[in-house]
């Protein structure tokens, strides 16, 4: 059996990999796939915890922080994909087009 630490070690990993892909890169996709990474490590501590806990809630919570991940996935893309139609490249410094 595979201690928790390891879990949450791992979890930690993955979470630094994820802020350093969103504060280094300008690319909206790389930062995009940065956040989720973050969202994925967060949903394999709780899982970690919820298991050394001997509950199924850390199970239950990942499965809602799933579900609104899949909807930020669409609304994120779709407004990552307008912005590049509009203006033929993409970068994070270019972005207030948002603001009228």
């Amino acid at each position: 059996m595979v201690p928790e630490s390891y879990y949450l070690g791992l979890s930690a990993t993955l979470f630094s990999i994820g802020v350093v892909g969103v504060i280094v890169r300008r690319n909206p996709l790389v930062m995009f796939m940065s956040i989720e990474l973050m969202l994925n490590a967060a949903n394999l501590a709780l899982v970690a915890f919820g298991h050394r806990l001997g509950s199924p809630d850390g199970q239950v919570l990942v499965f809602f922080v799933m579900a609104v991940a899949a909807a930020e996935v669409a609304v994120g893309l779709a407004i990552i994909v307008t912005i590049f139609r509009l203006r033929r490249r993409l970068s994070v410094d270019d972005l207030n087009l948002m603001r009228w």
